[in-house]
């Protein structure tokens, strides 16, 4: 079993910036592999991005590539999500999960945080 907790939402305006972190306990966190999704309101959830075991390989949504960056700590059992050049159409309650392995598959994640919210001002 994984706990995750999201914290670092907030309201920012267009252009600006915000690091969500995502704290896991239980389960040895470097064995999974954590991911990045989110869900507008009336919306699916999406993936946003995802990074391996070792943090030495990601994958990002051509959605916010170039914009976001996903990193882990594993001294910590922290998974992050640098998110810069923030638009309005990036407001979403951000979620983080924990798989098996790296996917850009919402199904293949076992373990999901409560999620934070994320409201970008025009």
């Amino acid at each position: 079993q994984v706990q995750l907790v999201e914290s670092g939402g907030g309201l920012v305006e267009a252009g600006g910036s915000l690091r969500l972190s995502c704290a896991a306990s239980g389960r040895t966190f470097s064995v999974y592999a954590m991911a990045w999704f989110r869900q507008a309101p009336g919306e699916e959830r999406e993936f946003v991005a995802a990074v391996t075991l070792s943090g030495a390989g990601t994958v990002h949504a051509d959605s916010v590539k170039g914009r976001f960056a996903i990193s882990r700590d594993n001294a910590k059992n922290t998974v992050y999500l640098q998110m810069n050049s923030l638009k309005p159409e990036d407001t979403a309650v951000y979620f983080c999960a924990a798989g098996a392995v790296r996917s850009r598959t919402r199904s293949d994640y076992r373990y999901w945080g409560q999620g934070t919210q994320v409201t970008v001002s025009s």
